[in-house]
């Protein structure tokens, strides 16, 4: 749709459509533009940036559910009138797309190596391009309202300037660093893995006690250990410097079995005396711990294995083996040598590479690495200070400041081809580094001594720059100038660390300010009976196969209202057919009203006239719902706002006002008719307004029917604001006792098996002069709803012998049904009730009696827990005064 374009005008059908209406209303939206950017210069901003996804293949239901939350977020921003970014994009995904594409190729036979660097680079662009597009179809089939104008992807040339521009920055301030360590290594893929690529599983394996022999032959010093491979690695065991048992063999000789060579004993508070034996080998160059400990000490740092885990030419006898094969025959060697003198069963937790599935093999290598205490240090500080970001839920807060207080230097460097390679070059005659934007000079001619490194970065190096890096940073262009700081980032409580942790470290380290105001963190999406879903276990779900099964709004507000913020949320399908079915009560309810709007216009709503006490009751809890759900969403709660939503509409709109409606719209006055139609056009319009951000597609198409201030697009419709107006708490009062009434007498027809099409007779005796006169006011409400024969409406009425009673506040009701009541049944029924008023009169009298609670409750509070005991004891009274009467 566009500014010239005539407007869409489609028949309501008696059902709704949701294909349909939402492959419509989406090309609409995107043709119009309403989702760009921009559209209002003069407006204060709001701005989000999307989670990128990996295009590694299709997104799953945890995606739709940190979509829909931040659509809901953009949506109702953009209809408050703000200038509202939504800015889309995708990650490259480094190992991860990089295995996808020589998965592919193995089927086919071949390897990356056999098509060359430039050959397979060009196979994962290809890659890239089709998910890119998969994932593009199913943000349309969710509604997103994206301003795809502004997508942006991690390997644009935009996008690695920045990520060049910060390497050199952080290389020039000394905080990259190339330099030996222990790494997380993945045999199978033969690169560096980041934490986040480990996946730690637990597994039953062994602990081996081994007796290493001392040289001077005095005796043997006993160490457990679960890997005995790695033993041939061994340059010390270290004690702790105040364990008696050990001080006179500190500084001692052992032999290390197998092959013989010599290894000190050492003292280093790093040892744990109570755990084990209280003596730890020590393998620098296969364990991070030990590696710290060695570089105390500066022990050498002997490798054992090559990069695809087979044993070196350190292994001695052992060489050519798998790391695997070595442990099983290293333990037999030991124990026919006597060194390997218990093995314990013992369940711990073993690293897997989440690509490759291999055992994740700590190693000691030469790879790039950020320093990260001086950018951990400013963030905290920001973060102490009060100037840093908000969490939502705040907890997520300490574990946030957990992590970056223990950080430990990042390694960024993979050997992978796909990715954003090392800006560093090497001069193969001199050894020179150089690091920059560009290659060094004459570096691309036939014959240059200058490499460039061959590794690319970690994938989490350049979404780290997400939220200024795709607004176009380091330029200081317009984007970054209107739309940075963003103002929220929602995402899962998995990646705080990984992702969430590095672009504030980040972005306060090259933009001096917060990325984002707000972060919200949401739970995974499990299955119905609580366990995350996986492939191996089959218990995914599709976004798509929701949608085409019960439509987008469905899905977004069964997954978006299911939880609170920082929570898991149970994935039912029954829950998706619930939220289907109120979709569908919305859709019928407003064709009713449309069939009683023929004729209306937008120009002819009038809310000044007189209304009924159901017409200012609708308006009154019209405008606190409005009130509520602004706040709530204000504050992120979404579940919350479902509730009250639902209510709403379902209960207060659907089954009441509506129904209510009915006897104006078909009654003979046409001025209080006008009045019931202005107030339904009204209502439904805003309603609609309301639930827009949850249900797109449904709202758009009922409010294009619905007569409405001029627009072309609920999209851009104006979000309702709270009104003091239509603040009306008398009619929810007099609404309140009518409810009341209706539903006892319904209440004591189903109980005596009466059907709702019978007539009954009622008989009402106000207890009050203000009950009587609502009453009286309301009196065909109560005859069309209680669906009587005859009504009496008395003060001064003596109760019948032979009736059903009901009593509300304020009023008591006797439905005389000779020959359709048990004496006896009816005495149980209300003795059942007085159960319940005891018990409520109790319970009040209780909470009044603790002197706690009055202390500590606010004052109103306490009024009314005691206004609310004087009506249960009075209702409790005019049930004992029945009873009596029936046993008289």
């Amino acid at each position: 749709m566009s500014e010239t374009r005539e407007p869409i005008t489609v028949d309501m059908p008696t059902t709704y459509d949701p294909t349909s209406a939402e492959q419509k209303w989406y090309e609409a939206w995107i043709q119009g533009g309403y989702f760009k950017a921009g559209r209002r210069p003069d407006a204060p901003k709001y701005s989000i940036v999307i989670p990128p996804p990996n295009v590694t293949g299709m997104l799953h239901i945890g995606h739709a559910l940190d979509f829909t939350l931040q659509d809901i977020l953009i949506r109702f921003k953009r209809m408050q009138g703000f200038d509202a970014l939504w800015l889309p994009g995708m990650d490259h995904a480094g190992i991860a797309t990089q295995t996808k594409v020589e998965q592919k190729l193995r089927e086919q036979g071949k390897s990356r190596h056999d098509l060359g660097r430039e050959a397979f680079l060009e196979k994962v662009w290809e890659w890239k391009e089709q998910y890119a597009g998969t994932i593009r179809s199913q943000w349309a089939k969710m509604g997103l309202s994206l301003d795809y104008s502004r997508e942006r992807f991690t390997m644009d040339e935009g996008l690695s300037r920045a990520v060049r521009e910060v390497f050199v920055r952080l290389y020039e301030k000394g905080l990259i660093y190339r330099g030996k360590r222990i790494i997380n290594w993945d045999p199978a893929a033969r690169t560096a893995l980041s934490d986040i690529e480990v996946e730690y599983k637990e597994v039953n394996g062994h602990l081996y006690h081994l007796q290493y022999p001392l040289a001077d032959g005095s005796g043997t010093l006993t160490v457990a250990t679960t890997r005995p491979e790695t033993m041939l690695g061994d340059t010390a065991v270290a004690v702790h410097p105040d364990d008696e048992r050990y001080k006179h063999l500190i500084g001692k000789m052992l032999k290390l079995p197998i092959v013989n060579r010599e290894i000190p004993i050492i003292a280093d508070e790093y040892v744990e005396k109570e755990f084990g034996s209280g003596a730890v080998k020590i393998t620098p160059a296969h364990d991070p711990n030990d590696f710290e400990v060695g570089s105390r000490h500066d022990l050498p740092q002997i490798i054992v294995m090559d990069e695809a885990g087979i044993m070196n030419e350190n292994a001695g006898p052992y060489r050519g083996m798998d790391r695997a094969d070595c442990r099983k025959a290293i333990v037999k060697d030991l124990q026919e040598q006597g060194v390997c003198v218990r093995i314990e069963d013992h369940v711990h937790q073993v690293g897997h590479s989440e690509r490759s599935g291999a055992v994740v093999e700590p190693y000691l290598s030469t790879q790039w690495f950020v320093a990260m205490k001086p950018l951990a240090d400013k963030a905290i500080e920001s973060q102490k200070s009060g100037q840093g970001v908000n969490f939502v839920p705040d907890r997520f807060e300490k574990i946030y400041l957990h992590w970056i207080e223990n950080v430990r230097d990042w390694c960024i460097s993979r050997q992978l081809w796909w990715g954003h390679r090392i800006p560093a070059w090497y001069h193969e005659e001199t050894g020179e580094v150089y690091v920059g934007m560009e290659a060094p000079e004459g570096a691309d001619q036939p014959g240059s001594p200058w490499r460039q490194d061959e590794d690319v970065l970690d994938t989490w190096f350049s979404s780290a720059l997400w939220p200024f890096s795709t607004l176009g940073w380091p330029d200081n262009g317009e984007d970054l100038k209107r739309y940075y700081p963003t103002d929220v980032l929602v995402t899962g409580y998995d990646i705080i660390y990984f992702w969430v942790a590095r672009m504030i470290f980040t972005a306060l380290e090259f933009t001096d300010a917060i990325p984002f105001k707000d972060v919200l963190i949401h739970g995974l999406v499990r299955d119905a009976e609580g366990r995350k879903m996986s492939k191996s276990l089959g218990n995914g779900v599709d976004p798509l196969e929701v949608i085409e099964k019960y439509g987008a709004d469905a899905m977004r507000y069964m997954i978006s209202t299911g939880s609170t913020p920082g929570q898991d949320l149970r994935f039912r399908w029954e829950k998706v057919e619930q939220a289907r079915n109120f979709a569908n009560k919305i859709w019928n309810a407003s064709r009713f009203t449309l069939m009683n709007l023929e004729g209306f216009k937008a120009e002819d709503i009038d809310l000044t006239g007189a209304l009924s006490t159901a017409d200012r009751w609708i308006l009154h809890r019209f405008n606190e719902t409005a009130r509520d759900i602004t706040r709530l969403l204000e504050a992120y709660e979404f579940g919350e706002t479902g509730r009250l939503l639902y209510n709403f509409i379902w209960d207060d709109l659907c089954d009441w006002y509506i129904e209510f409606a009915k006897l104006t719209l078909y009654g003979s006055d046409e001025a209080a008719k006008r009045s019931t139609q202005s107030v339904l056009a009204y209502v439904l319009d805003r309603t609609l307004r309301l639930l827009h951000p949850f249900m797109p597609y449904l709202s758009e198409e009922i409010w294009q029917h619905l007569p409405h201030e001029p627009g072309e697009t609920i999209t851009l419709a104006s979000w309702p604001a709270y009104d003091a107006a239509f603040e009306a708490p008398e009619a929810v009062g007099e609404m309140g006792l009518l409810m009341d009434a209706i539903r006892a007498v319904r209440n004591v027809r189903a109980e005596v098996g009466v059907t709702p099409g019978k007539k009954v007779e009622l008989l009402v005796k106000p207890t009050t002069d203000a009950t009587d006169g609502i009453l009286r006011r309301n009196e065909d409400y109560l005859r069309r709803f209680c669906n009587t024969s005859s009504l009496t409406l008395d003060r001064d009425l003596t109760p019948p012998d032979k009736a059903m009673t009901a009593i509300v506040t304020g009023a008591e009701l006797y439905l005389p049904l000779a020959g359709l009541i048990d004496i006896g049944l009816e005495i149980a029924r209300l003795e059942k009730e007085l159960a319940t008023l005891n018990s409520e009169v109790e319970r009040v009298e209780k909470k009044l009696a603790n002197e706690g609670y009055i202390a500590k409750a606010p004052a109103h509070v306490v009024e009314q827990e005691r206004a609310k005991g004087q009506d249960y004891r009075d209702k409790r009274d005019k049930v004992l005064a029945r009873i009596a009467e029936l046993r008289g």
